[in-house]
């Protein structure tokens, strides 16, 4: 059975009550993450981002987010791909220096662009030949996100090669096919952190009616739009699973509650309740906000606690959330949340 866990980086580097082989993979947030995590055999995503904690004391310095499963693993790479995987399952994480991407002539793309397609092309490559063809949820951490290249974001020429690794794998940039997914910022500016979960099997995609979908934008937001889905309603290892994109405070495609961080969580969480209704449609009954594993990404570390009342006043003060301090993909949204749910199996009749 599929599982996520939150915890000190401290605690996965010390296995003291996981045992390696039930990690599927692992995503480290920290400024400096410890040393002692690159000794473990894992596909681990390290990422500059720092976590956000009310009053912790000592502060933790980095944190895990860990999927761990029962059933038996094998590991390997691909390429750049560092990936461990079930029957049905994988867990991959890449990472792609910009610097290499560098444009060595004045008609090439700029180098976010070209990093991004870069990345996806060897993560196509290596879920195709691994038998893994499904992308389910992809995360993506895009140095200086908000930063501009060439007269563009690079949120917007990350889109571009992202969309142009699709289109050369003939891959769905719109519907059924596409995954669940977000894109947020790091604080160090070297490289794209790309890491994933797929599958054998397809998922469910799944479109918020309060919102256009991100890939029918209109070219406001930039050349290309954004390829990803809503979220994803995924079996595994008989077993449901809910990944929710990361979502913001957007009604249409239009921002709302500029400048208040509690009024865009809030906006935020009703996108989120939308969505689990979708699910509810398509057999995952009975998920509230309360169920929800949750990532928060606040621009403003000042923000946190306004943020965090509007959630727990929402979901109630025992939610599972890790909150990071991160740039968001839009320069006027303060707040970004994703989410995974695991929906109780229906009960068979007697």
């Amino acid at each position: 059975m599929l599982q996520l866990q939150f915890m000190p980086a401290a605690e996965l580097a010390g296995q003291a009550s996981l045992g390696p082989d039930g990690v599927l993979g692992a995503a480290c947030f920290g400024i400096e993450p410890p040393a002692s995590l690159a000794a473990l055999d894992l596909p681990l995503a390290c990422v500059r981002v720092a976590p956000l904690f009310a009053g912790a004391t000592p502060p933790v310095a980095a944190v895990c987010e860990v999927w761990t499963t029962a059933a038996p693993l094998r590991r390997g790479e691909h390429g750049r791909l560092r990936y461990r995987c079930s029957e049905e399952i994988l867990f991959g994480t890449l990472s792609i220096p910009v610097a290499d991407a560098e444009p060595v002539a004045a008609n090439m793309a700029p180098a976010m662009q070209r990093a991004a397609e870069r990345a996806y092309a060897e993560l196509f490559a290596a879920v195709e030949a691994l038998g893994f063809p499904h992308l389910l949820r992809v995360w993506n951490h895009v140095p200086d996100i908000n930063g501009r290249s060439a007269g563009l974001e690079h949120y917007r020429l990350f889109n571009i090669g992202r969309q142009d690794a699709f289109l050369a794998f003939d891959r769905q940039i719109a519907g059924a096919s596409v995954p669940a997914a977000s894109a947020l910022g790091a604080q160090d500016g070297s490289a794209l952190v790309v890491y994933c979960m797929a599958a054998r099997r397809p998922a469910a995609a799944l479109e918020n009616p309060r919102q256009i979908s991100a890939y029918d934008y209109p070219r406001d937001y930039g050349p290309r739009a954004p390829t990803f889905s809503r979220a994803n309603l995924a079996r595994i290892d008989g077993q449901s699973v809910l990944f929710i994109s990361g979502t913001a405070s957007i009604v249409g495609h239009q921002t709302q509650h500029a400048g208040d961080a509690a009024m865009q969580a809030r906006e935020t969480l009703r996108n989120i309740e939308a969505l689990l209704q979708q699910a509810a449609r398509r057999g995952a009954a009975g998920l509230r906000l309360e169920h929800l594993h949750y990532k928060v990404y606040v621009r403003h570390a000042h923000d946190l606690p306004l943020v965090r009342a509007e959630l727990e006043r929402a979901a109630g003060g025992g939610a599972r959330v890790l909150y990071l301090q991160a740039d968001v993909c839009r320069a006027d949204l303060l707040v970004e949340i994703e989410a995974v749910a695991f929906p109780a199996e229906p009960e068979s009749p007697c």
